[in-house]
C-alpha cells in the first residue's frame, strides 16, 4: 500500500465527517421547534446500552428547551429533507413560529416530544448528564426508543442499511453516501 502524500496546515479547519439531525423540542408553550444539529454521535455505557451524544452552541432556543425539559427527539435527515434542514437552519425561534415550510410532526411514542413525520430513524431521549465546554453544553442522552424506517430489517447494530436511510453527511458542506460496500472483516486478506 503506498503511503498517502499529505500536507500540514494551520489546525483552523475543522473538518469532521458528522451525521446530520433535526432536533425536535418543545417551547414553554407546548408548540414544536425544530433546529439542525450535527454534532452527534454515541459513546457506550455500562453493560449494552449506549448513550447518544449530542452537542449544542450559544443560546439557541433548542438548546434552552433540552435544559429546561431534559427530553428531546433526534430526527435523522436523509437527502429529501435537505430543504428543511436549510429552512429550520435559516429560521430561528426567537423570529416567530416555523410556518413557512410545509412538515408533519406527530409526537414521540415512549417520550411526549415532536417528531418529524419523514425522518426515516428517530431517536427519542432523556438527557442522562451535561457538560458545559465554552459556550457548549455536550448532552449525554439515554435512548428511550429508535422509530426506524419499516423497510429496514435489523439483526444487530452492525446491521443497518444506511443506503436505505440516505442519511446526509456533513463537513462544511452536505454530501450523501454512495453505496453499501461490505461487511466488518469482508476486506480481510488471509
Amino acid at each position: 500500500m503506498e503511503k498517502t502524500k499529505r500536507r500540514s496546515v494551520n489546525p483552523v479547519f475543522s473538518m469532521c465527517v458528522q451525521p446530520s439531525f433535526i432536533i425536535g423540542t418543545s417551547n414553554e408553550d407546548g408548540s414544536e421547534n425544530f433546529a439542525p444539529i450535527t454534532w452527534v454521535s454515541v459513546t457506550h455505557e455500562e453493560g449494552d446500552g449506549y448513550l447518544l451524544v449530542i452537542s449544542m452552541f450559544g443560546s439557541k432556543m433548542t438548546k434552552q428547551n433540552v435544559l429546561r425539559t431534559g427530553i428531546f427527539s433526534a430526527n435523522l435527515v436523509s437527502t429529501d429533507m435537505l430543504p428543511l434542514m436549510d429552512y429550520f437552519g435559516s429560521h430561528h425561534a426567537k423570529d416567530g413560529k416555523k410556518d413557512g415550510i410545509s412538515y408533519a410532526v406527530s409526537r414521540g411514542e415512549v417520550l411526549d416530544v415532536p417528531v418529524l413525520d419523514e425522518s426515516r430513524w428517530v431517536y427519542e431521549c432523556e438527557v442522562e448528564k451535561t457538560v458545559e465546554t465554552g459556550d457548549s453544553t455536550t448532552f449525554f442522552c439515554r435512548i428511550r426508543n429508535i422509530q426506524m424506517d419499516e423497510r429496514l430489517v435489523c439483526r444487530d447494530t452492525f446491521d443497518v442499511d444506511l443506503t436505505v436511510l440516505d442519511p446526509v453527511i456533513y463537513s462544511g458542506k452536505y454530501h450523501s453516501i454512495g453505496k453499501l460496500l461490505g461487511d466488518i472483516g469482508d476486506f480481510l486478506k488471509d
